[in-house]
């Protein structure tokens, strides 16, 4: 922060800083920062600004000077939620900005608003660290007979006192300056958790411990993110006061009772809206910090989940061998010289890998088998039934049922032949057969019963077939 107030070109910065990154406009597009940069520079020169007048412009353009303002710290550039590169300042850029304010602006005075707040501050500091419960009564018991004595008062019709408006400006120009200083601070919270998210990400990447350890240790450090620093803890007390909607409701209140007040219309325009914006402020402070909460959280568990320490590390070495080995060849190599690329990866040769555990039990020879008597005939009647289609007899049995007829039904000749061959490939057998003399689909959808060796059934449906009475010669070469 210093070293941005301190440069050649501080008055520059500070306004062109100020300019773009408002309020309203905590962070602005990438191409939005460099073309007011670049108008504003154009302008200045246009005006004759840097020539020899005793105030020099920085040289370069808008994104120049931006790279440098990042590389100082004074800005962050990143990526918003919109997936859109951003520029935002710094706690350093905000710090800086806060302290070019007060001096430009009104300066702030020993007022009696001032005083009182740190009266009260120090009165607030000693109750809380008073731990005797009697003091804490009799000091109740006094505020309680004040408050009851300024109640009965007014209930009497005595009359409210009002404070003169020199008064209430000193009083406003107090809240003004300890409004200033929230923004730096919610950055300086949101720029903590990122160094505690970058710390954690890059221990991650050299940690070498199981997974499993790894896994327990950083998923509960990244859901406690806020707790790691000393400004994560400031922050996690004062949210309890201002994270509520319903007090910022009453904060914006409160703060519109002020603004109709006609003491206000004695403040310049600037400071009007300062005190508009400060409910507005210190939302947009907590969202800030919540979100890098978030991200810090989801970065780290995502860097916990989808990368492997021990494979990450390997990568890396093999990365810096790789950069060795090219140090070491450039020197000896010629400018132009062919290289012979890398076409495939080489193979360890290692032999055959074994991919399965052996059964301790020792092999045991398969059972023997029955020894065969030679005079025993094989049952011919039923490894028939279990064969293929009857070629010969659907033959026979559709010329008997076709007749004279030019055609046939193949479903119809089908459902009328014997149980023999009511099998389901002789059912296949005959269309085979009807195909081969010619057949013709009908289009109606008929439903055929099949019933197997073991005289379970089964149905089908199929389309209807008729075939022409001029059987082919078998295909299989006669029965199977």
């Amino acid at each position: 922060m210093l070293a941005l107030l301190h440069q050649t070109h501080a008055p520059f910065v500070v306004t062109v800083l100020a300019m773009v990154f408002t309020a309203e406009r905590p962070a602005v597009a990438v191409a939005d920062v460099h073309a007011e940069i670049n108008d504003a520079l154009d302008q200045l020169r246009a005006a004759g600004y840097g020539d020899e007048d005793g105030q020099p412009l920085p040289a370069g353009n808008a994104r120049d000077l931006c790279r440098q303002w990042v590389q100082a710290g004074w800005l962050v550039r990143q990526v918003s939620d919109d997936d859109v590169e951003v520029y935002r300042l710094s706690a350093y850029g905000v710090g800086a900005l806060e302290v070019a304010g007060r001096v430009g602006g009104t300066r702030t005075r020993v007022s009696e608003s001032r005083v009182r707040t740190l009266l009260e501050a120090i009165e607030r500091l000693a109750q809380d660290a008073d731990p005797d419960l009697m003091s804490r009564m009799v000091r109740l018991h006094e505020e309680i007979q004040q408050r009851q004595k300024e109640l009965t008062r007014l209930e009497k019709g005595g009359a409210v006192e009002t404070a003169g408006d020199e008064q209430l400006l000193e009083a406003a120009e107090n809240v003004l300056h300890l409004a200033r200083e929230l923004p730096a601070d919610f950055a300086r919270v949101a720029e903590s958790i990122k160094a505690i998210q970058r710390d954690v990400v890059a221990e991650l990447r050299h940690d070498v411990r199981p997974t499993g350890e790894v896994l327990r240790e950083y998923l509960a450090r990244g859901q406690r993110i806020l707790d790691a620093t000393s400004e994560g803890r400031a922050f996690a007390g004062a949210l309890r006061l201002i994270g509520d909607p319903a007090q910022i409701d009453v904060l914006w209140g409160q703060l519109r009772t002020v603004l109709r007040h006609r003491f206000t219309e004695l403040l310049p325009e600037q400071q009007r809206r300062e005190l508009t914006e400060i409910s507005r402020r210190i939302e947009q402070g907590v969202r800030e910090v919540l979100a890098a909460q978030r991200q810090a959280s989801h970065v780290i568990t995502t860097q916990v989940r989808n990368h492997d320490p021990m494979r990450d590390r390997q990568v890396d070495e093999l990365l810096r061998d790789v950069m060795s080995g090219l140090h070491k060849w450039v020197p000896g190599s010629r400018r132009g010289e062919a290289v012979e690329p890398l076409r495939r990866l080489p193979v360890a040769d290692v032999g055959h890998l074994r991919q399965r555990t052996s059964d301790p039990r020792p092999p045991q020879p398969p059972a023997p088998l029955r020894d065969w008597d030679a005079t025993e005939d094989l049952p011919a009647a039923d490894t028939r039934a279990w064969g293929g289609p009857r070629y010969a007899e659907l033959r026979t049995h559709l010329a008997a049922f076709a007749g004279e007829a030019g055609s046939v039904d193949v479903l119809a000749a089908f459902a009328a032949a014997g149980e023999q061959l009511h099998r389901p490939v002789d059912l296949l057998g005959m269309l085979e057969i009807a195909h081969d003399a010619g057949m013709t689909e009908t289009g109606e959808v008929r439903v055929v019963d099949t019933v197997r060796p073991d005289r379970s059934r089964r149905r089908f449906a199929l389309g209807g077939v008729v075939a022409a009475n001029a059987w082919g010669t078998d295909r299989s070469g006669g029965d199977e």
